[in-house]
This record gives structure tokens, sequence and C-alpha cells, in this order.
């Protein structure tokens, strides 16, 4: 699969893995749109990538709302967008909780709804969801992040089961750790930390198959995919507390 001639609108988009998944894309001769809430920093990457910028607010429905109408009909979305804290539940922040859940999950709703009945009406579509390996099942000190990636993970797979066969595809990806702004906030060592570049070539590789689901790194995948069989004494014994 070849992005050239494709119109792609990537939600999020401005640095970390969207930065680079924009960069890699815009090399293939891919045209771009460009979504992110910081007006600036959005102008200054869609001038160096000759993309279109179209400023939104995920957590805002009129913002979204506004944004979806000047798209217009894209080849795929790819939404990126999150926000991120460590969080323990004996240290929990009402208003960064409530953040996580409505920019990485309800905001990923709000884009979803915004797009998908074009792309229905269209029969034609790749709608890319970004959930986290953290999303697989409860973390010490991911109140908040874990919970919306779950979410996220659970939206995409309710979505591919209906959309089988429409012409519609979705696809879902589960990085780990990626060297960024948002993980630079962690106290504790990241295994597997991968840069944007190669989390992003991650995502190509997911974006150009006909699978619908890529969790990565893959050694790192496996502690999370098959610890979900596990019983919730072994599983919750391989994690310190937080602040331990």
């Amino acid at each position: 699969m070849s992005f050239a001639g494709q119109r792609w609108w990537l939600v999020g988009a401005t640095e970390g893995l969207g930065l680079a998944l924009a960069q890699a894309m815009k090399a293939e001769g891919a045209e771009l749109v460009i979504s992110a809430r910081d007006a600036g920093r959005l102008a200054t990457v869609c001038a160096e990538l000759k993309a279109t910028a179209l400023p939104m607010d995920m957590a805002n429905q009129p913002s979204v709302d506004a944004a979806a109408a000047q798209l217009g009909p894209v080849d795929g979305v790819v939404i990126l967008a999150a926000v991120y804290w460590p969080m323990a539940a004996q240290a929990i922040d009402p208003s960064r909780l409530a953040a996580m859940c409505d920019v990485n999950l309800t905001g990923t709703a709000r884009v979803v709804a915004a797009v998908l009945p074009g792309m229905v009406t269209r029969g034609r579509g790749l709608l890319v969801l970004t959930g986290s390996l953290a999303g697989y099942r409860g973390l010490p000190g991911a109140v908040g992040y874990a919970a919306s990636k779950a979410g996220v993970m659970v939206l995409a797979e309710s979505l591919h089961a209906d959309l089988r066969g429409s012409g519609v595809r979705v696809q879902l990806a589960n990085p780990g750790f990626i060297a960024t702004r948002l993980t630079a906030q962690n106290r504790f060592s990241m295994p597997f930390l991968m840069t944007p570049q190669k989390a992003a070539g991650h995502m190509l590789r997911l974006m150009r198959s006909r699978r619908f689901k890529s969790s990565f790194p893959a050694p790192f995948s496996w502690l999370f995919r098959y610890g979900q069989a596990l019983p919730d004494w072994i599983w919750y014994r391989l994690f310190p507390q937080a602040g331990e």
C-alpha cells in the first residue's frame, strides 16, 4: 500500500508519534490534514510539512463538529491525540482524571462519530485508533490513562466487528513506551522504550497490512496480551505498587 496521492486526517500529529507518522507519510506523497489544540505549534508543523492545518480540541464537541464540517472526504483518519499524567489512586487528581477520560476516550469517540458516517456512505476508508499496552489490564499508577486506553481498544474492537465487509476498515495500534514529552514524566524504568520514529514504523506496517491490530514492540506486548489470562493474584504481584 502506498500513501501517494491519498488524503489523510491525522489528529494529534504535532509532536511525538503523531509527528513522526506525519513526516513518514508526507515523504511518501500523502496529502495531510493535521489537527491539534495548539494553533501555533500546528501552524509551524503544517508549514514544514506543507500540510493543511485544521485546529481542533477533541474535548470540545462543537470544535470537533466544526473541524469535521471543513474536512471533506479523506482516504483515512488516524487518531493519535492523548493526554497523560502518572496517577495513583492515593493521589487522585479529579481534573486530570477527567481530562484523560474526556480526551483519550470520549475525544476519540467524538472524532469517530464525526467521520464514520461519511465513510460508510462512500463504502470505503481506513480508521486507525491508538490504544496502548497499558489498556490490556489494570496497572499501578495508571488511574485514568489505562482506563481511557482500554475504552479506546474496546471501541475499536466493536467498530471492527460491525464494519467487516463494508469497505470501511478499522485498525488498532497498541504501542508500549515511546520517548515523548508525556513519558518524560515517568519516574520508573520503561522497558523497550521506543523512539517516535520506530513506533511510527510499526504503525505504518499495520496500516499497509490487512490486519486489524498490532501491539508493539512484540516481546513487551506478550506480557500484557498473555497476562490477560493470568489469575489476579499473579498479575498484581508482577508489578510494585505506585511509589514503591
